[in-house]
């Protein structure tokens, strides 16, 4: 239990410092001894009012021409996916995907040094809003959609805003999914009512340090989590 005791703290901590990547933490961490059919509920359960947290935090932030058309996206990704799922190797779809979040990283750390605005294309913006809700709508992972939502934010805030209202809608469906295929289990529901109070502690922690660190910094610190969650997709599927 001390180990998901860790991973829950450390989870939402980033949570809460970044507005994603709990899932990538809480998976890691606990990855090295336990199931991934066992993690993955718990962390959904675990999660999902952490999201609705963070957009009570940031409500004026929200902006419904950002979030809106992710959570079409990320929902239709579902549809996609039943096809892609029977005809095509999900290894080599992930490593791709993989490449594409560092590469999106990469660009957007040199984006954030540049002393001058640079224009964002339409067309990138569009392509990118619909693999990453491609990739959030077949397995859960948020990077790609935290890519997207890192290029039409200004402020460490308005991403996570934006980002937790797309994440309540995958949450939503998955929850829903879950329980109809057995998946959530009392014993996972038991699990995660226990982590109830160091997932908010781990949080509120998180988002108190948001606060006092420099804006500057925290952006910083989401596209080094971009890039590490595109090279563990990369290196769990080689």
């Amino acid at each position: 239990m001390v180990l998901w005791v860790i991973a829950a703290f450390a989870a939402f901590f980033v949570k809460g410092l970044c507005g994603f990547a709990n899932t990538l933490v809480f998976t890691s961490i606990l990855g090295f001894g336990v199931a991934n059919v066992n993690i993955s509920p718990v962390e959904l359960l675990l999660g999902y009012p952490t999201n609705l947290i963070l957009i009570w935090d940031n409500r004026k932030q929200l902006k419904s021409s950002v979030y809106l058309p992710l959570i079409v996206l990320v929902l239709g990704g579902s549809i996609p996916g039943a096809f892609l799922l029977k005809n095509i190797d999900i290894q080599v779809l992930k490593i791709v995907f993989g490449a594409v979040v560092v590469l999106i990283g990469v660009e957007m750390f040199f984006r954030e040094k540049s002393s001058s605005k640079m224009k964002e294309s339409k067309l990138l913006l569009g392509v990118i809003g619909i693999l990453s809700g491609l990739l959030c709508g077949l397995f859960g992972i948020g990077a790609l959609l935290a890519a997207y939502v890192g290029r039409v934010t200004n402020t460490a805030d308005e991403f996570k805003a934006n980002i937790s209202a797309v994440f309540i809608a995958e949450n939503t469906f998955r929850i829903i999914l879950y329980s109809l295929i057995g998946v959530i289990t009392p014993d996972a529901l038991k699990h995660a009512l226990l982590l109830v109070p160091v997932m908010l502690a781990g949080l509120f922690a998180g988002m108190k340090s948001a606060r006092i660190l420099d804006e500057k910094l925290v952006r910083k610190l989401v596209i080094l989590l971009l890039i590490v969650s595109g090279i563990v997709l990369i290196i769990n599927n080689i």
